[in-house]
Formats: structure tokens, sequence, C-alpha cells
């Protein structure tokens, strides 16, 4: 614990097990339907991918004058699909209807954000004495003074912009201030020149305010440092390299841009490398801790799938179990391995739904490295490029379960009915065939 801030509680970093890891499988509830293109992108014009919702301090999807606003990472559709992450730039869309969105333009329309390109985090409207001011924190990938591409990975937060929407819809106006304010520590947090394993990360900040505490923090994506030599994995450095985990930093003085780093929430050593864009849900008293990951970023001896993983707790600093035992929620069905990736979970008054992009369809191979191996022409035809449809969960506590899919990029307003589940729509179409034999 950062013994510098008092506000934070002592707490134990939970682990995700090999043991609980080692029972992932497929089940009926947790794996997702196949998802077909549909009619139109969001925007042809753009590859979208990574994508979150600009929020209210509370966590509460924001409002901001009658539209609710996504940020997306984005990159020209005529760019090689496999290529976006090397330039990728924020966007935002905006949507009155939660199911129709337009294109609003680059988040930083006045300044240039930091990093070579930048990468996913997350968008805060603080509202305060009539005024929407616009707090972006993002990974600033790559170090900007280098001509070459690198990969060095830093927090970022954007401040002094404001937000605000008219007939004419949303605007976002800076300029923006840019600055740097978490960098890996080298001891709770690996430094790039610390890392061992096949992927390197400090990135993905979430913010998020304790609505136990009102105390102010940002998660992120990290690894955890494990020296040669270590104990850790039984001392099998082929395992202690996979050593992600979900990092955490409060803010003392309630700052925008002042931060401490603290221990991890979560690690995931000996199991898996790559624990991305951890957020928190909370509900019926519970914090439900969300992260995404890869099948190839499970260590050896783990079958693990591309897919949303989840996590639960008393309160924010655990101790944190799985969901569902192993800690799988939504996953591609074997058929569409990658159909879908980077998942967010948020509150809706009939669950949880949970909203990702559409990656690679009409596409079976057990890596997505094949991908390159398939003509160009291909790899762009096999490439959504666009919002997934949202899965809709039912959570019980540590259990949750997939009853419902939504339409492509519908991100349902808090007093819109939600259509019927699946076992409702099961239960109807059988008294309808049971009235209709008599």
């Amino acid at each position: 614990m950062n013994e510098a801030s008092s506000e934070v509680p002592t707490y134990r970093t939970s682990a995700w097990t090999r043991e609980q890891a080692g029972g992932l499988a497929r089940r009926d509830d947790v794996v997702a339907p196949v998802i077909y293109p549909p009619e139109q992108r969001l925007d042809p014009d753009l590859h979208i991918w990574d994508t979150w919702l600009v929020r209210d301090r509370d966590g509460t999807i924001a409002d901001v004058g009658g539209y609710r606003i996504i940020v997306a990472l984005t990159a020209p559709s005529d760019l090689l699909p496999g290529k976006r992450h090397d330039v990728a730039t924020l966007r935002y869309f905006y949507s009155a209807d939660g199911r129709t969105w337009a294109t609003g333009g680059r988040i930083f329309p006045e300044t240039e954000p930091l990093g070579q390109r930048q990468w996913a985090g997350s968008t805060v409207r603080f509202a305060a004495n009539g005024a929407d001011d616009l707090v972006v924190y993002y990974t600033a990938a790559g170090d900007e003074t280098h001509e070459e591409l690198t990969y060095s990975q830093r927090i970022v937060a954007a401040t002094g912009g404001s937000i605000y929407g008219d007939d004419d819809g949303v605007h976002v106006e800076g300029p923006f201030d840019h600055e740097t304010v978490l960098r890996p520590d080298g001891d709770r947090y690996e430094t790039e020149a610390q890392s061992r394993g096949m992927i390197y990360t400090f990135r993905d900040p979430w913010y998020w305010e304790d609505p136990e505490t009102g105390e102010a923090y940002l998660l992120l994506e990290g690894n955890t440092p494990v020296p040669e030599g270590a104990d850790d994995c039984a001392g099998d450095p082929a395992l202690q390299a996979f050593n992600g985990s979900v990092g955490i930093a409060h803010s003392p003085s309630g700052d925008r841009t002042d931060w401490e780093l603290c221990d991890p929430l979560l690690d995931a050593v000996c199991v898996n490398q790559e624990l991305e864009r951890p957020h928190v849900v909370v509900r019926d008293g519970r914090y439900y801790l969300f992260i995404s990951s890869h099948r190839h970023t499970f260590a050896p001896g783990i079958e693990g799938f591309d897919a949303l993983y989840g996590f639960v707790a008393d309160s924010l600093f655990g101790p944190y179990e799985p969901l569902n035992g192993d800690g799988l929620v939504v996953t591609n069905p074997a058929n569409a391995p990658f159909q879908a990736y980077s998942w967010l979970a948020f509150g809706h008054r009939d669950g949880i739904l949970v909203t990702s992009f559409f990656n690679y369809f009409d596409y079976d191979r057990p890596t997505l490295d094949d991908v390159a191996l398939l003509p160009e022409s291909e790899q762009f035809r096999r490439f959504g490029g666009t919002l997934a449809p949202t899965v809709r969960l039912q959570v019980d506590g540590r259990e949750t379960r997939i009853v419902d899919t939504l339409d492509h990029a519908h991100i349902p307003l808090p007093d819109e009915d939600l259509p019927e589940t699946f076992d409702e729509r099961a239960a109807r179409l059988a008294a309808e065939r049971d009235s209709r034999s008599y």
C-alpha cells in the first residue's frame, strides 16, 4: 500500500490462480452467439476498436444535451487492419437514441496529444457551476521524440477541454493540456526494461470514484515484477514471464492530475500476461471488476480464450474471487473465436450490459497471427472494424450468464425497456405453440 495516502485502506493483492484459471471452459451461459456483419458500419471511413463511454464522476453514463457519447481508438479504414495500432487516434461519436451514431471528430481538436499514438483510457465529464469540463485519461504509446516506432507506455491526463450538446450535435472544445501523470515504478509495476514477457503493459487508465468513500482512483493494466530466480511459479522462468496485473492509483488531493501508485488490486502471476482495460461496475453492493484478455496471453498449461473475465468483491480493494469459479464471463464461440474483443461492462436497471468491437469474423484459425497469411483483400473483408452487438448479462452474486444480445452498437438509454431475454422468448414461443395445439 502507498503509506503516503492515508485514505487508502490496508489490503492484500488478490490473485487469479492457476487452479482457478485451469477450469476455464466454454459453457453455454458464457458463449455469445455468432456475430454477422451489420448492414452498415458505424463509420465506413474508419476502423473502430477499443471503445468507452463518456461518464460522469459517479460512474453513470453522461447525458450531454440529450446525447450519449463514446470515445474510440480509430484509424482510416483503407489502412490494413493489422497496422491500425501504430496510428491509433482518439475520436468521439454521439447518439440521441443509443442506436444511431454520428461521428463527432477527433477528441483533441486543437492540441497534439502525447505519444506517437494514443491507446485506450477513459473520459469523464466534471459538471460544476454550469460548465462541463472534459478530462481524458489515455495511454501515450511510444516516445514522440523518436523517429522510429517505440512501445513505451505512460498514463496521460488531458485537462482544460469542455463538452456540450446542441441541435447540431456534440462539440468538444480545447485547448487541452496534456500531462504525464503516471509511469511504472519498477517496484509495484514492471518497467519496460524489466519486462521478460511477450507483451509489456502500463496502460488503459480508468477513472473511478468509489461510491463508498468518494475517493478518486485510476485503474490500469500493468505487470507485476518477478525477479529472475524468484520462487514464484515454482521458480519456472517460462511461467514467471506471465505476470499481468490490475493496477490502481489514488489521488490523495482529489486533483485530476495528482496520482500516486498503490499495490495492484489483482495479479495473474503464472497465469496471464495481459489483463486489459480493467473497469468496475457496482451492483447490489458488490464490486465487479472486469478485464479483457487473449487466448495467446495465457501461460503454458492454461487453455484460455479471447474473452471478458470478471471478479467480484465486497469492496473496491477486495479480496476478489473469480466470477463463475474461473473468471470467464463472455467469450466467442469455438467456430468464431476472434469475432469480438475489448469488452466494456456497464450497469443497466435490468442487469449488466457489455459492449465490444466486431473483430475478425469468418475466421476460425487457431491464432490471429495467421491473419497476415491471408491476401490483403481478405484481411479487409474479415475485419469488422465497428461496434459489436451488445451482450446482456444476468448477475446473481458470484454467478453471471448471458441472457440476450442486442443489435450492433445498441447502447440502451437508462429508461429504455429491453427486449425479451432468450429464456423469455423461448417460453413465449412454447406457450404460443401450446395454445395452438388445442
